[in-house]
Formats: structure tokens, sequence, C-alpha cells
């Protein structure tokens, strides 16, 4: 294949050289000039078509969202809007496109209209755009841990452990759906199944990770998780991807750094590497947020906010001194928190979240040492007996994205908490096992990586930074 890519071309300077390019018509305006599009840049190549010299039948399949293929000359553009363009010699109709069925056309779709579209939709400059940048931080993670010298872990998507002990778990199953071999209780015999035992989908590899990082060291995982929550929210998916660190011999505080420093490292690589379509995406949250009440608008743009946290140094707030903080604040003493904060313990909502980032420190906050009853049970207990050594990140606009935790490494300590907390200690016997044999204070973090696209390229809906979502009663695709 001798096409150039559009990318690779508008970076040229125009010299009458010769070029093939293929790609999908935006526009095609006057008979004359194609905007063409290959999905390797937000912007499109113009080509420009003498209409006396192409048959007429030809003409009329060049609709929005044909596949072309043009050979030609590269020349200066005479218009103001690009440098160059294609003057074309050579016309290939790769793929017909009716124009009265194609629901892509170049004019605003709605968000919610493209989602019905989620195999089309990537063809619209926002979904590419997004994409795109979705690319560029998926590849910024694993430079970022390939350079600190952590080892790529695929942990199992189907497991036995439930690492959350929230229980909403897809279950895996070989079992006849309609008549499953029963046990003497009367239930499903799991024994007869698959795998001999209930499975399901995992909501997190963390706990393998800890296996693999007590022999290796330092690890990370990067991969999808499932949640079967019942939650049509602008927040979560039935299916996403996680990416979970876990380090030997790391401490809380050594797992603050690295989170910090793996944050905004990623960040950064987006911002020097997807400028154009990060430029395009902050166009379009600012008419957003415009749209919006004066209260409810964001004080500060897409681009601003990704440097706010590039630029600032992280706060480190204990949990305690930031329940006294919200306690005492205007908000909730006028009772404009929709959560009152009145009794430490209370878990801490996105809007107390966002008042600690964006208007009491006005910089990333890292809050730390939570109250244990609001945490997992795999979280090492701090010796006030009352806390426990987790840690959350808060962003602006979005509240928590990072959650982590120095691990329970004594073995007592956590055979008791999984007691307290009504866990089958039979199912974790491997888990155990790791405190059993040459234990180490250990730690980790995960962040879901649909929520640190959304926070990069403005999108409001989590459904629309994930090429499919799968949420409840939707699978089409």
């Amino acid at each position: 294949m001798n096409a150039k890519k559009i990318k690779a071309i508008l970076e040229l300077n125009p010299e009458n050289q010769s070029c093939t390019v293929q790609g999908w018509v935006r526009t095609f305006r006057a008979n004359r000039f194609i905007a063409l599009n290959d999905g390797s840049t937000l912007e499109n190549l113009q080509c420009v078509v003498d209409f006396e010299k192409i048959e007429e039948s030809i003409l009329k399949q060049i609709t929005t969202g044909a596949a072309l293929e043009l050979k030609g000359k590269l020349v200066a553009s005479q218009g103001s809007e690009q440098k160059l363009e294609l003057q074309v010699e050579e016309l290939l109709l790769i793929g017909a496109c009716d124009p009265e069925i194609y629901p892509i056309q170049p004019k605003k779709h709605s968000l919610e209209f493209l989602r019905e579209k989620a195999h089309l939709r990537i063809r619209t400059a926002t979904f590419s755009a997004v994409m795109r940048v979705r690319s560029a931080l998926s590849f910024a993670v694993h430079q970022f841990f390939q350079n600190e010298g952590f080892v790529y872990v695929n942990t199992p998507i189907i497991t036995g452990s439930d690492a959350e002990g929230a229980g909403e778990m897809f279950r895996v199953s070989t079992l006849d759906p309609k008549n499953p071999k029963l046990d003497e209780n009367g239930a499903p015999d799991y024994k007869e199944d698959f795998f001999g035992k209930e499975t399901n989908l995992t909501v997190s590899g963390q706990l393998e990770a800890e296996a693999y990082a007590l022999g290796l060291g330092e690890v990370y995982t990067f991969g999808p998780t499932f949640r079967a929550e019942n939650s049509n929210t602008t927040r979560h998916l039935a299916e996403f991807w996680m990416i979970e660190p876990e380090m030997a011999f790391y401490d809380l505080n050594d797992n603050m750094d690295l989170a910090e420093k793996f944050i905004t490292s990623v960040l950064k690589y987006a911002l020097e590497n997807c400028q154009k379509d990060l430029e395009f995406l902050d166009d379009r949250y600012s008419k957003e947020e415009s749209s919006k009440p004066q209260h409810l608008r964001s004080e500060l743009n897409l681009l601003d906010k990704i440097k706010f946290v590039v630029n600032n140094e992280f706060k480190r707030v204990s949990y305690t001194e930031a329940y006294e903080i919200l306690r005492n604040s205007t908000p909730n003493k006028k009772k404009k928190f929709q959560y009152p904060i009145n009794e430490w313990g209370v878990d801490l909502q996105s809007e107390h979240e966002r008042f600690l980032v964006e208007k009491h420190f006005n910089c990333p906050v890292i809050l730390f040492d939570y109250p244990a009853d609001i945490k997992a049970f795999y979280m090492r207990r701090n010796d006030d007996g009352k806390t426990v050594r987790a840690m959350d990140i808060l962003f602006p606009g979005i509240g928590e994205i990072v959650g982590g935790s120095q691990r329970e490494e004594r073995l007592d300590v956590l055979e008791k908490r999984i007691k307290e907390m009504q866990i089958d200690a039979k199912e974790l016997w491997w888990y155990l096992d790791l405190r059993r044999f040459g234990s180490v204070p250990h730690s980790g973090f995960g962040l879901g990586f649909e929520r640190l696209v959304q926070f990069t390229t403005g999108m409001g809906n989590i459904r629309d930074v994930i090429p499919f979502p799968r949420t409840p009663q939707n699978a089409a695709f």
C-alpha cells in the first residue's frame, strides 16, 4: 500500500509531489471540494476534483461516509483554512455510502443519538479525538511502568474471589440455566460446573497482582474488569479497564509518591502528544459548560484542568483533617451539601471531594487514613484501631480518581478482619498463604482507565470514552 496517512501529509510542505490517500468523505461541496479523513488526525485533507473530468455517476456517489482512494498532486492551497490541498488526478470509489440511510451526517448529532450508533460514531470528529487520546493515554500508562522497572502481569478474567466484597459480579457457568443440577440444599451444584466451583468475571486483578508482587517486586495489571451494578449513571459501566500496580516493600507514603508521579506523567504525555485533539475537545467542553446554569459551570476549561493537575503538587490530608474542614465549611453550615457532614466516619461524596480540591486547597488532594468501617478487608489497620492505611486521589471536576492502600501483611490481623466482615476464608486460602510465607509490607492502587480518559477529554458521560459501552440493558454491539 503506497497511500500516505493524512496526518503525515498535513505536515509536508506542498511541492507539487505525487500522493495517494485513502479515507472517508466528511463533506463534498460544490461538486469540487472533498473533505477527506482517515482517522489518523482530527484535521481533514481538502481534495479538489475537476468535475468536468469525472463521470457524473461517480460524482453522485461521492457522499458523506463513502470510502475513496485519491491520487494527485499536493499543492499550496488557495484557501486560508489549510496550507495544502490535493489536486485529484485519479479517483477510485472503494465503498459507496447511501446518503438516504447513512445516519452520520455533517451536522451536530446529540451524544445520546450517537451512543445508539456506536459502530459508526467513530467517524465523527468528537469520537475520533476521544479515541486517539484514549490510545495515547494507554501507551503512556505502559511506558511509565516499563520505564520504572515494573513487570506487566495479566491477571485472570475469570475468578473465584471477590476483591471488593461487594458481591455485584457476573457469574460464569456452564450449568444448564433452565434446569441446573442441585445440591442437597437445593442450590445449583457448582461441583458439576466447568471449574468445579462458583466463578465470576473479575472486579479487580488486585489480589492476584499481590501474589506476583511478592515474587517479582513491582508489577502492574491493565485489563478489563466487570461490575454487575444496576447503575444507569454517567459514571458507571458494567465493563471497564483497570490499571492496578502492586509493589512489595512499599508503605503508604511510597504508594502515594508513585501514584502522584504516575498520574502527572501520563497527563503530561497527553498534553505533549495530543495537542490538536485536546484543543478541539477543550473548545467543545467550553461550549458545553456555557450552556449550563452559572452555579454548575466549571471554573476551569479542559486544558487548564489538566494543567492544574500536572503543574500543582498534590496536597496530602488525613481523612480526619478533611472531615473537620468539611464539617466547618460554609456549604455544610448553610446546608448546601446534598449529603451533610455531621459525624466522623461518613463516606465522602463527590461534592465533598470537589470542595476540597476546587475551593479549599486549590490543588489535587490525596486523602489518607480512612475509617476502617468504610474500607475493604485487605487494607492495613493503623495502631489507633479505627483507621486503615488507605488513600484516595481527588481531582477537580470529578472527585476521586485513584483509590489505593497499604495492604495488611500481618496474618493474624487479616484473618480477624476477614472473620469480622463474614468473608469465606476458605476462598482466600492462597491469599492468606502470602502472609504465611515471607510476608512483607506492600501497597498498591487502582485507577479506572475510563475515569482518566473522561477527565482528560472532558466528556460528561463515561459511555462516551469507551468504544462499545456495556451498561444495564445494553449490549447491542
